[in-house]
């Protein structure tokens, strides 16, 4: 099992447990907070499974039907899964709503602290597991999954808070303030990661930054003396390249297909934790429609 997958699976776990802690309690107190969080784990469970299906299907070799690999399915997760957050926390926004107009009591408050803490610090070790998985990886899946209980971590800070506040204060609307509060965060983060996989679907390029230095390797082959149709793209944790390159008509075949060699092991060093592949083509002249000079 890959380190990704097996990322998944401890995620799954560990929000298993919270959601057992966070039923129990949150139905026992009545907490608009506390309940909504132990759904929107329920809701993690989902995810993390799906997230495991789509990281099996993104492995998989291109094969004939799609001869480019699955790699897209890992967007379509995060698209998905910030769908799913956005979701949680508009029940959370209604809860919170609903708790407020109708002065809903807090009970059991000291359970319901305690539940929190422990839900704080099993979501924490999480965050930080994911993360280091995905500096390894790069893997987007995990990424949304390290965001997804990111949220969780903040969340469930606030609703701690919002505990203690009640606690100490006796105003039990703090609860359904803290819940609008949240609410509203997770939205915001969800539109995000929504957006970020929505852009890989519709084959945005690589960062300007990256485009620049592929740009600035091109240019630095002596032998080359333009090129066009520069393109990139990202699926998975695969960069795409196409370019046409032009070369004087004079030049060996062999030599060419050497400089073009050398300009993709240059790139690759560019992000060496990520997979490239190039699709580079050898003219003895510009046959772009804007005429010889160097372009993208």
């Amino acid at each position: 099992m890959t380190l990704q997958k097996s990322a998944t699976v401890v995620a799954s776990i560990v929000a298993g447990i919270l959601v057992i802690i966070k039923l129990i309690v949150g139905i026992i107190s009545g907490s608009a907070a506390v309940l909504a969080s132990a759904i929107d784990s329920i809701l993690d469970i989902a995810v993390s499974m799906f997230n495991y299906f789509a990281l099996s299907k993104a492995e998989q070799a291109p094969s004939e039907k799609f001869n480019y690999g699955l790699g897209k399915i890992e967007a379509l997760a995060a698209v998905i899964e910030g769908t799913v957050i956005t979701i949680s926390g508009l029940f959370i926004f209604y809860k919170g709503v609903i708790n407020i107009v109708q002065h809903r009591q807090i009970d059991h408050l000291e359970s319901s602290i305690i539940v929190m803490i422990i839900s704080i610090l099993l979501t924490g070790g999480l965050v930080l597991f994911l993360n280091r998985v995905y500096e390894k990886t790069k893997n987007m899946v995990i990424k949304s999954d390290a965001l997804h209980y990111k949220t969780d971590l903040y969340s469930n800070s606030a609703v701690l808070l919002s505990l203690a506040l009640i606690h100490l204060t006796g105003w039990h609307w703090i609860d359904g303030l803290f819940g609008i509060a949240i609410a509203i965060y997770i939205i915001k983060e969800a539109f995000e990661l929504i957006k970020e996989g929505t852009l890989m679907l519709l084959d945005v390029s690589l960062d300007e930054g990256l485009v620049e230095r592929i740009k600035e390797i091109i240019e630095g082959q002596p032998e080359v003396t333009s090129y066009h149709f520069l393109k990139t793209r990202r699926s998975g944790d695969t960069n795409f390249v196409d370019v046409h390159l032009v070369f004087t008509p004079q030049i060996p075949l062999v030599e060419a297909h050497t400089v073009s060699d050398r300009i993709e092991e240059e790139i690759k060093k560019l992000d060496p934790e990520s997979q490239w592949q190039f699709t580079i083509h050898l003219d003895p002249y510009d046959d772009s429609l804007q005429g010889s000079h160097r372009e993208s």
